[in-house]
């Protein structure tokens, strides 16, 4: 009698040095899957060590996504693998600032980082998830236009609308592209960006957005939703 063993499934984490990304990268890793993560440079970080210990099923690739040039290299290399998810985790923030004193360069900074850089990747990498795979993006509650009741954060919150607008965009353009499109809006964390007073961890939330990440495989279409599994306003 023939076994087959179930494949190893596979996932491409852009961003993954520290914070939400490098806990996502160690959660797939955990359940079984192999992953390609990426950092911004050349320097050695903590996504390093974590190679080091998973026993050859995580790679650590460099890119820096705001630099489009970067993106393409790092489509070339990694064009033999057929991924199950893309997961795209960027963001950036200028502090609580309202947005009249903002300079251009930074709301710049911010909008390319947050927005722009991320569809790029999307756009450049798609062609590696598998038919059936996901492409998700992270965003953020902030985001949504509709629960903007507190202000705040104005550029951040700017960034993420406009992310949110261009994965929309995307979408349409590809309407009959079988991919499930995911926005994640991963609650506030406690992060280097979410700060200390955050009301949960990285460990209460990654868990749950892998989950979630999960439990929309294979649907297609485009959804944002947090990391309870619940659909956030746009």
């Amino acid at each position: 009698m023939t076994t087959h063993a179930t494949p190893r499934k596979s996932a491409l984490i852009i961003g993954a040095s520290r914070g939400l990304g490098l806990a996502m990268a160690a959660e797939y890793v955990a359940r079984g899957w192999r992953v390609t993560a990426t950092v911004r440079g050349d320097g050695r970080t903590a996504l390093h060590d974590q190679a080091d210990a998973a026993d050859g099923r995580l790679t650590v690739e460099a890119v820096d996504i705001t630099v489009p040039e970067q993106v393409v290299a790092l489509h070339s290399r990694v064009a033999g693998t057929a991924f199950d998810l893309l997961l795209v985790n960027a963001g950036i923030t200028n502090g609580d600032v309202p947005v009249t004193d903002v300079s251009t360069e930074t709301f710049n900074r911010v909008m390319v980082t947050n927005a722009l850089s991320p569809m790029r990747v999307v756009e450049a990498l798609q062609d590696v998830v598998l038919r059936a795979g996901t492409i998700a993006v992270m965003s953020s509650r902030q985001g949504s236009i509709t629960l903007n009741d507190r202000a705040g954060y104005e550029v951040y919150r700017a960034s993420k609308s406009a992310l949110n607008q261009l994965m929309r965009s995307f979408a349409v353009r590809h309407a009959h592209d079988p991919h499930t499109l995911l926005l994640l809006s991963p609650g506030w964390v406690q992060t280097e960006l979410g700060g200390p007073a955050a009301p949960l961890t990285i460990g209460e939330s990654v868990p749950r957005l892998v989950d979630t990440i999960e439990n929309h495989a294979g649907e297609g279409g485009l959804r944002f939703v947090d990391y309870q599994d619940h659909t956030v306003p746009w």
